[in-house]
């Protein structure tokens, strides 16, 4: 029915409004239960203040009070998820671990935290689904390791943490793949922000963004990966 593609749109976008809570909050270690408010003037939200999509534009993405400008990160956020959940409805599982990885993807990239209550979320999502064991247990050795070498520089533990959800999620040869591109865009991400001097030799880049890059490309180009790596 055409009424169910719309409910799970909507049903998306609200649970993208309580996405950009988790991301804004959890790496700041704060609570997520308090009311929303103002990032600049802190005065708290009316209920039609937090209309997903509705109130950002009805206010013309600015405060009521203090009238400076609201972060796009809002109203981006409740669409991307209530596409997400238009697109992957009846699939609970996998919505489980859509709305993991967003808030893991925008919070590495803003404040260069994964959050571990996320990474424990997106692992339930894998286990409802068809956990991939030994590709999660695989990628997290990988990454372990790499932590050891570079004595923490070079990769968190909570990378270290992504990699397993990433490979119990993925399976093989998915999970290479992903760390292939993730590696690969990293590399290149990276050598454009020292050639633009935002970043030097021994900057730290979320890395966080582009294994979730890496994953989404790897489902998304699934019977090219297999025919690659198991043709003759």
């Amino acid at each position: 029915m055409f009424v169910t593609p719309i409910v799970f749109f909507l049903l998306g976008i609200s649970f993208g409004s309580f996405m950009n809570v988790l991301i804004d909050r959890l790496p700041r270690g704060q609570t997520i239960w308090g009311r929303s408010h103002c990032d600049h003037c802190n005065k708290k939200l009316r209920w039609f203040e937090l209309v997903p999509i509705i109130s950002y534009i009805g206010q013309f993405g600015r405060c009521r009070r203090c009238h400076k400008r609201l972060s796009l990160q809002y109203p981006l956020i409740e669409l991307t998820t209530g596409f997400g959940f238009l697109l992957l409805y009846p699939q609970y599982a996998f919505m489980i671990i859509f709305c993991a990885l967003l808030v893991i993807f925008v919070a590495d990239l803003k404040y260069q935290i994964i959050p571990d209550s996320m990474i424990l979320v997106g692992i339930l999502g894998a286990l409802l689904s068809k956990p991939y064991f030994i590709p999660g247990i695989g990628a997290a050795l990988f990454f372990l390791l790499l932590w050891i070498i570079t004595k923490g520089r070079g990769m968190g533990l909570g990378d270290v943490k992504l990699g397993f959800l990433l490979g119990l999620f993925l399976g093989f040869p998915r999970i290479a793949f992903a760390l292939y591109v993730a590696f690969l865009t990293g590399a290149i991400v990276g050598v454009i922000l020292i050639l633009r001097k935002r970043a030097g030799l021994k900057s730290k880049i979320a890395f966080g963004p582009f294994l979730i890059l890496g994953a989404l490309i790897s489902i998304l180009y699934e019977t090219t990966i297999r025919t690659w790596f198991y043709s003759p």
